[in-house]
């Protein structure tokens, strides 16, 4: 398996001393090779590959999936960031609007986000029935164990953040005019029912915590941390091999004996800079 140089994080490493940001750097940099790995064996394999982010907010799932995507194709690794559903998907059975989402081979998708929508927010808010929602989850890991049946990689993440820490992060939002973007009317009722999202999380966890699709918990107080912890951990759960390091040869080009139209009948971009 191409992971031998990715080491998981002890409890014992994480007290020894603060992370510096050249220590995150370079081993964010490393860890993103690795997924570019990743990737390519992904795509030769024909591997389905469906990791689900969910947690409170501002608990930097957005930060850990930026990375994953950072560096990778956009082809093979998709982000799914579904919005509120239309009134004809209120119709639907409830996981029909995130099945077409889903991996083909050769591919992995990263859920901003998921399912689990019924059991957080929509249990939370009063946007579904308790009967909706206790068929939730009946439903949902049977739903999971056809996935897994079926080929697909399922890997589910839970981002934990304490309030005070949460609340750090909502203040901050709330002063940079770069970040409020980030903080929508359910960000801000989250803050208000923290007890409820407890709640929801606990029950949420106590069915659908399984065998064959467990939780993954990620400490996420410390961002850094956080984003480092859960690639390298992504990275643990697929054997891959390095397909990245043969050589490639480049064609020589054509002979040019093209005439091209002359640069001023062009349009540029003003060089501002």
């Amino acid at each position: 398996m191409e992971v031998g140089s990715v080491r998981p994080m002890t409890p014992d490493r994480k007290a020894r001393k603060r992370l510096s940001n050249t220590l995150y750097e370079s081993e964010l940099a490393r860890l993103q090779r690795e997924l570019v790995k990743l990737q390519e064996w992904v795509r030769h394999e024909g591997l389905k590959i469906c990791v689900l982010f969910e947690g409170r907010d501002a608990a930097g799932k957005g930060g850990v999936i930026k990375r994953i995507a950072e560096r990778t194709n956009p082809r093979v690794v998709r982000i799914v960031a579904l919005g509120t559903p239309t009134e004809k998907e209120k119709t639907q059975w409830y996981f029909q609007r995130y099945v077409p989402h889903l991996p083909s081979g050769g591919e992995i998708v990263l859920f901003d986000r998921s399912w689990y929508n019924r059991a957080g927010v929509e249990r939370v808010m009063g946007f579904c029935t308790d009967d909706e929602y206790e068929e939730f989850l009946r439903a949902a890991p049977e739903f999971e164990r056809m996935l897994i049946r079926s080929g697909i990689i399922l890997v589910k993440y839970w981002f934990s953040v304490s309030d005070e820490e949460q609340e750090r992060r909502f203040q901050a939002r709330i002063n940079d005019s770069q970040k409020r973007w980030k903080l929508s009317p359910m960000d801000l009722e989250s803050r208000a029912r923290w007890v409820d999202y407890s709640r929801a999380k606990d029950m949420m966890f106590r069915y659908t915590d399984t065998k064959w699709s467990p939780w993954w918990v990620v400490d996420a107080d410390n961002k850094k941390r956080a984003r480092l912890n859960c690639i390298a951990h992504l990275l643990s759960q697929v054997e891959y091999q390095d397909l990245t390091s043969g050589p490639i040869e480049l064609p020589p080009r054509q002979a040019d004996d093209y005439v091209r139209p002359p640069q001023y009948e062009q349009t540029f971009v003003p060089q501002i800079y």
